[in-house]
């Protein structure tokens, strides 16, 4: 953490921060049966996705399981099913939020994490599988966060305040080049800009319904202070606005529900530890 304090109540702070994790553990939607992988636990499989899926071949179903590529081992055989798998969603029109993009396939649950292979990100929900996802928290040299509002393009939560910086982390991606990517993308911020930022560290795993399927996410974060001639501006597309915001200011929006749940916990986070640490 950087060297910041901050004059809230962490009492409030602890009480917010614990609501929006309780928010943010939630089962999967009635009749979502559960998702094995090359025979691994995986995910949890939105009930019309079950439905596009039960009939593709590789695929077999019960009342309350669904085995892709029980068979096989994770290689090329099963990377075929799962692009199989996603263009099928796709067709069936659930994958609202394609993106031509990979992401990881994480056995769960796993004391060591087991990489089962990769499939587009529009199906990670519908499929309810575990993403990873990087935040920056930005404060500028006189004490104020940077902030961003999502595009109202935005697949999940248009509109919504969000951190700075926050996205998925890439099939195969490190983490910490995944934070630069996302910072450079999102905020216009190169690696000089945040060489002062704090290692990523994990805050909770996610498990929120969404329309579409599950989102069950590992929540990582980072800090720094940005040098007082920094501006952010946004280079994607996927932010609509950017502000820097006294403390006081983002802790009423976050009891206002402005943040996405995401967001929000990672923030009331970062606030309650800098509140402690003036205490």
């Amino acid at each position: 953490m950087s060297d910041l304090s901050i004059s809230l109540p962490a009492k409030d702070l602890q009480a917010l921060l614990d609501r929006l994790i309780g928010q943010a553990q939630q089962t999967a939607h009635p009749g979502s049966p559960r998702l094995r992988i090359a025979g691994q636990l995986c995910g949890w499989v939105f009930p019309a996705a079950a439905e596009a899926l039960k009939n593709l071949p590789g695929v077999t179903s019960g009342p309350n399981e669904m085995d892709i590529g029980a068979e096989l081992v994770p290689g090329p055989d099963l990377d075929h099913l799962l692009s199989a798998v996603a263009n099928t969603l796709r067709a069936a029109g659930c994958a609202p939020g394609w993106r031509n993009e990979l992401l990881d396939i994480w056995a769960d649950p796993s004391a060591t994490p087991r990489r089962l292979g990769a499939i587009e990100r529009g199906v990670m929900r519908p499929l309810g599988l575990i993403t990873r996802a990087v935040h920056l928290n930005a404060w500028s040299a006189n004490g104020g966060l940077w902030v961003a509002r999502r595009a109202l393009t935005k697949a999940t939560d248009p509109g919504m305040w969000d951190t700075l910086v926050g996205g998925l982390i890439g099939s195969q991606e490190d983490v910490e080049l995944a934070l630069i990517r996302e910072t450079d993308e999102e905020a216009g911020l190169d690696a000089p800009d945040i060489a002062n930022r704090t290692p990523l560290h994990a805050i909770t795993r996610m498990n929120r319904r969404i329309p579409e399927g599950l989102q069950v996410e590992d929540v990582l974060t980072s800090e720094c202070v940005l040098p007082v001639h920094i501006t952010p501006k946004n280079r994607d597309g996927e932010v609509m606005d950017i502000q820097c915001l006294e403390p006081q200011v983002v802790f009423q929006m976050l009891q206002q529900s402005a943040f996405t749940v995401e967001a929000s916990i990672v923030i009331a986070e970062d606030l309650l530890r800098r509140s402690q640490a003036a205490a």
